[in-house]
């Protein structure tokens, strides 16, 4: 009897997952146009200190200074 009534209902549960698996694929891409990966964010200071004298000068000072601590 149980088992009548679950083949009764598979084809019903089927149906309905399906209807939800595909509303979620929409629902995704829906909100893929809204949420858009963030670059990491050493990309957007990397390479700004390019030709910089003031920070080449501190990168030496810098290297000075461990050779001095040796």
């Amino acid at each position: 009897m149980i088992s009548q009534q679950i083949e009764d209902q598979s084809p019903q549960l089927e149906s309905r997952v399906a209807t939800l698996e595909t509303e979620l694929a929409q629902m995704k891409q829906m909100l893929s146009v809204f949420v858009q990966k963030k670059a990491p964010w050493w990309l957007k200071v990397a390479g700004s200190f390019e030709n910089d004298p003031t920070f080449d000068e501190a990168v030496r000072l810098g290297q000075e200074w461990r050779k001095s601590a040796k």
